[in-house]
């Protein structure tokens, strides 16, 4: 466990860029994998109440789609593409209609942004207060750890052994869940990829919800389950990497609602949640391993992203799961995928009996504008 003290001051050596100079696209490129892992304590996170700004949001999201070159549904239930919009020159208007846009959509893409890592942990902080990663790499420059590196290191054996025994499909999940308060947004960029493959997959946790049984839905609302964060703290031990802040459990409702759109969503997976609170172990694994396969054979509420250098996709935590896709590794090509995630925090998860599902929601809304 890491010593109970605030002092934050890491390594000098390790930190050697400042965070106002920092290209990653470019020392990636010079350097190959270049990430760290210093040093660096924090203390256990404290709550906060957490003011979403998608409540500050033009229902039409005219900031957004009429300034847009082009916009488009990727598929009917998750994912819009955006074209013509550059994050980094957001107004705040648009930074509240991005917050609803993606609470409905779940994740949107935008590719050639310019934006620089300084500018991304601004553009994060609008949407809540930032995660540094329990265990995760990070750029060696000062005031970057709450920028998570994207890339495997190569010679870190324990680290790949960890993972070797394991499928894509084991990767579903949704970012550090395991926190009291986690993740709401996500902003990842990827910068370099191989010659073909690195995609990402995610999948709507409001239709996983929505395509379940009315009585699997009656079954699974108000109940609870543990989520874990022995992932990390099994990463730091095989490794030798740091465990910055403990990874805690928490106990999180099994279907949440979220705070703006009032939507019903599915709220576990396969990488942090553990067990159904008050269930027998043989109860809860049957329950959430249906519930595990449910998501990640739902390949008609799943979109998969082709990547191009310096696209990015922001997405919603608390009502998608993502995973990587690693098959451009192992075959030879050459190929590097290197990017970069901000991670604002949101609020606790919670069940209201009084949410509703997105497809009943939807319904109305149609029926509501054709009166």
């Amino acid at each position: 466990m890491p010593p109970n003290v605030t002092d934050t001051q890491p390594k000098v050596e390790e930190l050697e860029y400042n965070l106002e100079d920092l290209d990653l696209k470019k020392l990636v490129r010079e350097k190959g994998f270049y990430g760290v892992h210093p040093e660096i304590y924090y203390p256990p996170l404290k709550p906060y109440e957490h003011k979403d700004p998608g409540h500050l949001a033009d229902p039409k999201l005219d900031s957004l789609l009429k300034n847009a070159e082009k916009v488009f549904d990727v598929t009917p239930h998750i994912g819009t593409e955006i074209h013509g919009i550059q994050l980094n020159n957001l107004t705040d208007q648009q930074k509240n209609d991005l917050a609803l846009l993606v609470a409905r959509r779940g994740v949107v893409f935008f590719r050639d942004q310019t934006i620089t890592p300084k500018q991304s942990l601004e553009l994060g902080r609008y949407f809540g207060p930032l995660h540094i990663h329990n265990v995760g790499t990070v750029p060696p420059a000062k005031d970057a750890q709450e920028i998570l590196t994207i890339q495997i290191d190569p010679d870190n054996k324990a680290y790949l052994q960890r993972f070797a025994d394991r499928t894509p499909a084991d990767g579903w999940h949704s970012d550090v869940s395991h926190e009291l308060q986690p993740s709401s947004l996500a902003f990842l960029k990827i910068d370099t990829l191989p010659p073909v493959g690195g995609d990402t997959l995610w999948a709507s946790a409001y239709e996983a919800y929505d395509r379940l049984s009315p009585a699997w839905q009656k079954f699974i609302e108000g109940l609870e389950a543990v989520h874990s964060g022995d992932v990390h703290r099994e990463t730091a031990r095989v490794t030798g990497y740091p465990l910055r802040r403990e990874a805690p459990d928490n106990v999180h409702p099994v279907v949440r609602v979220h705070p703006v759109t009032g939507w019903k969503a599915l709220n576990v997976q396969r990488n942090f949640t553990r067990r159904i609170v008050g269930f027998t172990r043989r109860e809860s694994d049957a329950v959430l391993n249906f519930l595990y396969n449910h998501i990640e054979t739902g390949i008609d509420f799943q979109v998969r992203f082709r990547w191009t250098e310096d696209a990015i996709a922001v997405w919603d935590n608390r009502v998608t799961f993502h995973a990587a896709v690693p098959d451009y590794r192992g075959l030879g090509n050459g190929g590097i995928r290197h990017g970069y995630r901000v991670t604002p925090t949101g609020e606790r998860p919670y069940y209201d009996p009084n949410g509703k599902s997105r497809r009943q929601a939807l319904a109305e809304e149609q029926a509501a504008a054709t009166k």
